[in-house]
């Protein structure tokens, strides 16, 4: 998601893993607001990557509950809105942040003993649709437990974990990068991402360790 708005009005969404998944909505006003969501277990199966370096496709869409390595790209159908189309999609890295990072977002005690982790991740088109300024977003973080980290979905620009929109001419064979923001506490930390995006749901995605 890319919006152009100064740092004075950035908003975050954070999600606090209690029972089932609870997400709380905080901005820099002080106001709130509560749903709740339910996400069941993540359920890895067999590896399904394309092949390394060149951005290609296996030929068939990952499986549900598909597990590949950090860095492999593995092909997946593409869904936004009305376009829809075929793309190899890789988590290239997870990096920690520090708690300080987040004090922008004047989140105050709902990110407590938080560690922001920064999800690098890399779209590839290998399809024949043109998906200009179409966005890719649905990547969570998991913990080493395989459950999900919490979520900080971030409304505005945040020059640490930009998520932007795919560019102009996003055609066959062009890439881009992109970036999802987790939140896990000091003890523990983000060692995995599952991406639950349409065809996919929440536990049954394409994960990456």
């Amino acid at each position: 998601m890319n919006t152009f708005a100064t740092r004075t009005s950035m908003r975050a969404l954070a999600g606090l893993a209690v029972v089932g998944v609870l997400t709380l909505t905080a901005c820099n006003d002080d106001t709130s607001s509560d749903t709740a969501k339910t996400a069941p277990p993540a359920a890895p199966t067999t590896a399904a990557p394309a092949p390394a370096g060149n951005g290609g496709g296996t030929g068939k869409d990952a499986a549900p509950g598909t597990t590949a390595k950090i860095g492999d790209a593995v092909q997946i159908p593409f869904s936004s809105g009305s376009t829809k189309g075929t793309v190899t999609l890789a988590v290239t890295s997870i990096e920690q942040g520090d708690p300080a990072d987040l004090a922008d977002f004047k989140l105050g005690d709902k990110v407590k003993g938080l560690v922001p982790y920064y999800i690098h991740y890399k779209i590839t088109n290998i399809g024949t649709t043109d998906l200009s300024f179409t966005s890719l977003t649905a990547v969570k973080g998991l913990l080493p437990d395989g459950t999900e980290a919490q979520e900080l979905s971030v409304i505005g620009t945040f020059a640490k974990c930009p998520n932007n929109s795919l560019p102009s001419g996003f055609t066959n064979g062009r890439s881009a990068t992109s970036c999802a923001v987790a939140l896990a506490s000091s003890a523990t930390k983000v060692a995995g991402a599952e991406y639950w995006g349409e065809p996919y749901t929440l536990g049954k995605g394409v994960n990456w360790k």
